[in-house]
């Protein structure tokens, strides 16, 4: 077999891995548990590991020709950084790799890995541009104080929405109902308890709270509209910053990736809420297709043909 590379999208849900021959052919595919460990780079080893052996068992490989790691959270503890950078060379028994933010998978699967700008949107939000062999990432602050129009982001959005309606703060919507059935509450404070106590403020189930969210809207609550049209109007943000710092000439490619803009009140505010500068694209393809034709890039052996999203 000829060169085979690996990509790996670690995301803030989800970590999925695919094996693309220099042809363009996806030859595997796996995805399990997220790789988002802050402090535990043990704890992503033994996600990667499991990956990578599932792709190169289905497969049927030995030999990796080069990597890519993009992993949610990567450069935002100093210390970890060499930590994270020497885990593959145990997993694919060489140094022909490079790890980065997950970020640049949805850059390099969105636009092919062309000049031009991608956000993703989903557990967290970031952006990241490349213009004449200069990249840049804006966002990804985390949930603490930043990833705004993300699904977290959201989540908290609509538990604070939730909590004036609750209060008669705000004018009550179908919002309320809607939480209230989904969390299973016995009274409105109860989700005091689901939230800081039962899910200990994890952000997996908090982000999920954007899907009643978008629930509650299409059934006529203006508050939630208004939530998600703030989402796309801060990931637009995030463009107009990118292109500015870039120095980009127009028209700017930018793309997106992430669950978040599956919602289409989102996608339409974020595509109403960019400049006539920036040329909007759907996605060529995945983040982790993205992930190893970026591999092939570094390789110096660019794959042939994009697959395209399936």
């Amino acid at each position: 077999m000829g060169a085979v590379f690996l990509g790996v999208d670690g995301g803030g849900t989800k970590t999925a891995f695919c094996l693309l021959s220099a042809e363009g052919a996806v030859l595997a595919s796996y995805e399990t548990t997220t790789s988002y460990h802050p402090g535990r780079p043990d704890r992503v080893e033994q996600v990667l590991a499991e990956g990578i052996g599932e792709v190169t068992s289905a497969a049927g490989i030995s030999e990796i020709s080069h990597g890519f790691f993009g992993l949610a959270g990567y450069g935002e503890i100093s210390s970890d950084v060499p930590l994270l950078d020497a885990i593959p060379k145990g997993l694919i028994g060489h140094e022909r790799y490079t790890c980065d933010n997950d970020v640049v998978c949805s850059w390099a699967g969105s636009l092919g890995g062309a000049d031009g700008i991608s956000v993703v949107s989903g557990t967290g939000s970031i952006a990241y541009g490349r213009h004449d062999g200069v990249g840049l990432r804006v966002g990804g602050w985390g949930e603490g104080f930043g990833d705004e129009g993300s699904g977290h982001w959201l989540g908290v959005g609509a538990l604070q929405l939730f909590s004036k309606m609750s209060d008669g703060r705000l004018a009550p919507g179908p919002l309320l109902g809607i939480l209230r059935d989904h969390l299973g509450l016995g009274t409105d404070l109860d989700a005091v308890d689901v939230v800081i106590n039962q899910w200990q403020r994890d952000r997996t189930p908090i982000a999920a709270l954007s899907r009643p969210l978008v629930t509650a809207a299409r059934a006529g609550d203006t508050a939630a509209a208004a939530l998600l049209t703030a989402a796309g109007e801060e990931l637009a943000q995030l463009v107009e910053v990118l292109g500015r710092r870039l120095a980009f000439a127009a028209p700017v490619p930018v793309s997106y990736s992430g669950g978040i803009f599956a919602v289409p009140e989102v996608l339409d505010s974020f595509a109403r809420s960019l400049g006539e500068r920036f040329d909007l694209r759907e996605p060529l393809s995945s983040p982790v297709v993205g992930a190893a034709l970026h591999a092939a890039r570094l390789a110096g052996a660019p794959v042939s043909a994009i697959p395209a999203i399936g």
